[in-house]
C-alpha cells in the first residue's frame, strides 16, 4: 500500500462523515388524510391512534361531541385530560381498542408518582450523588494552612540568619 492510496483512502472516510454529519433527521410524518388541519380544529376533530388487539397501530380521525368518539360502533371518552398535542399543535388520542378510556398522560403520571417509578425521583437522586462526587477531596482545615505557613516562614528567617548558605 502507497501513500497515495492511503490519502486516497483517507479523503473518502473524511467525505463520508461530513455526509453523515449533512443528513438531517427524519421527523414523523401522520399517513394520508389522516392530520387535522386549521379549519377541522375548530370544528373539535382529533387524530386518534388506535393500538389494536394484537399491538398493532392504526390512524382515524373523528370529531369530539359531548366529550365522546364513536370508534367501530363503540362510543368512547375524550376529556380534555386525553387530549395530548403534538409539535405543531395537533390534537391527538392514543385509544387503546381493549378500554373506553384513552391514555391519559396526568392519570398515568400520578400513577408513576404512586409507583416510584417517576424519573422526578431518579434526578434527585443522580444531582446528590454528582454532589457528594466532587466533595471527596478532603478540605484543608485553617491550622494546617497556619502550621506550614510558620514553618517556611522559619526556613527563610533560618536562611537570612545563618548569612544565607554562601
Amino acid at each position: 500500500m502507497g501513500i497515495k492510496e492511503i490519502e486516497d483512502t483517507l479523503k473518502e472516510l473524511t467525505q463520508s462523515t461530513k455526509d453523515e454529519k449533512k443528513m438531517k433527521e427524519k421527523r414523523f410524518k401522520y399517513p394520508f388524510g389522516k392530520k387535522v388541519g386549521k379549519g377541522q380544529k375548530k370544528k373539535n376533530y382529533i387524530t386518534m391512534i388506535a393500538i389494536g388487539e394484537n399491538k398493532t397501530i392504526d390512524f382515524k380521525k373523528y370529531q369530539i361531541i359531548d366529550q365522546s368518539i364513536m370508534h367501530e360502533m363503540i362510543p368512547r371518552l375524550a376529556t380534555a385530560d386525553c387530549v395530548l398535542l403534538d409539535r405543531k399543535a395537533n390534537p391527538v388520542i392514543i385509544q387503546p381498542s381493549w378500554s373506553v378510556e384513552p391514555f391519559s398522560p396526568s392519570k398515568h403520571f400520578e400513577e408513576s408518582i404512586e409507583e416510584g417509578n417517576n424519573i422526578n425521583g431518579y434526578k434527585i437522586l443522580m444531582a446528590k450523588m454528582e454532589s457528594e462526587k466532587t466533595n471527596v477531596k478532603p478540605k484543608m482545615g485553617g491550622a494546617w494552612k497556619w502550621i506550614i505557613g510558620l514553618g517556611l516562614a522559619g526556613l527563610v528567617i533560618y536562611a537570612i540568619m545563618s548569612g544565607g548558605g554562601a
